[in-house]
């Protein structure tokens, strides 16, 4: 499979949720070996501290931190973001990748919302908001993971917090599809306001990380199949591909110059599932410019923070 040329990142200041582990943990050591420094925001410090130690192994010298977050809390999202914002350093790449998959009940967030949506959506609307001024400062890229289910994925606009009815595919879907069209959103405010940020999305295809089993066990008295199932999959070699594959995607919106704001990356194998990374259609939900207007509006009330006045 071809690999991704990362260019020279020395003295830039990248910043990537969810990297304790699985594709976050490989985006930072990946960064951190073209020279970045890196933060990782993390809810788990134990975690955390583990993920630094792999990082600083695999590339040394390498500088990485990580900072406090709970994206399933807008009060820790402030926190860091006021952190980050008072140390003053501009921000040069921003990886919103930190998520979770389909819970068996609904859960909620520290706000009441259902726990996918408030996440992996809200909770990166906040965030990146809250940073405005230091990826402005950073002309940064800002790389929003999303995933194939926003494929199928369609906003429930009278029931965005699954009240009335609980499908945990149907949410997830929800909140990948939000992701992807808050990625391409966040390029068009850019360009027309002149925020000199580069925005795209990219998802990782199907790639064994613990997303199948975090998710999917929470509400359950017993282990999910999920993990099972992408573990025989992948010990077959079929659909299922590792995580050093599965990141080249983000990697490549990321980094490369060849990757442009207002783009959707993925594999390019068959069905989107396994492949080298390469430039996608963006799937048909998400391509309604008034939709991704509307969710905007409503994702920075949910969020509680309005772009235009940070």
């Amino acid at each position: 499979m071809k690999d991704v040329s990362v260019p020279d990142l020395s003295g830039k200041l990248a910043v990537v949720t969810g990297g304790s582990d699985g594709i976050g943990l490989g985006l930072a050591v990946r960064l951190a070996g073209a020279g970045a420094e890196v933060v990782l925001p993390v809810r788990n410090p134990a975690k955390g501290a583990a993920a630094v130690e792999r990082i600083q192994a695999a590339v040394p010298g390498a500088t990485v931190s990580t900072r406090e977050l709970d994206l399933a809390s807008l009060d820790s999202v402030t926190a860091l973001a006021e952190t980050l914002n008072r140390e003053g350093r501009p921000v040069n790449i921003l990886v919103n990748n930190a998520g979770l998959m389909m819970p068996a009940v609904r859960h909620s967030t520290a706000e009441g919302l259902e726990l996918q949506f408030g996440t992996n959506h809200i909770g990166h609307v906040a965030l990146t908001g809250r940073l405005l001024p230091l990826l402005r400062a950073g002309r940064a890229r800002v790389t929003t993971m999303s995933s194939s289910a926003a494929r199928s994925g369609r906003i429930e606009w009278a029931d965005l917090q699954a009240e009335q009815g609980y499908s945990a595919l149907r949410a997830y879907g929800m909140s990948k599809l939000a992701n992807l069209m808050f990625g391409l959103e966040l390029d068009r405010r850019s360009r027309a306001a002149g925020w000199g940020i580069v925005s795209n999305v990219a998802h990782p295809g199907t790639t064994l990380t613990n997303l199948y089993a975090s998710g999917p066990n929470l509400g359950r008295k017993r282990p999910s199949p999920y993990e099972w199932i992408m573990r025989r999959l992948a010990g077959l070699g079929v659909m299922v591909q590792t995580v050093d594959a599965g990141l080249l995607p983000a990697l490549y919106a990321a980094t490369s110059p060849q990757a442009h704001g207002g783009r959707f990356y993925g594999p390019d194998g068959f069905g989107q599932f396994t492949g080298g990374p390469t430039e996608l259609a963006v799937y048909k939900p998400a391509r309604d410019v008034a939709d991704a207007a509307r969710l905007w509006d409503v994702s920075e009330r949910l969020a509680g923070v309005h772009y235009a006045t940070v």
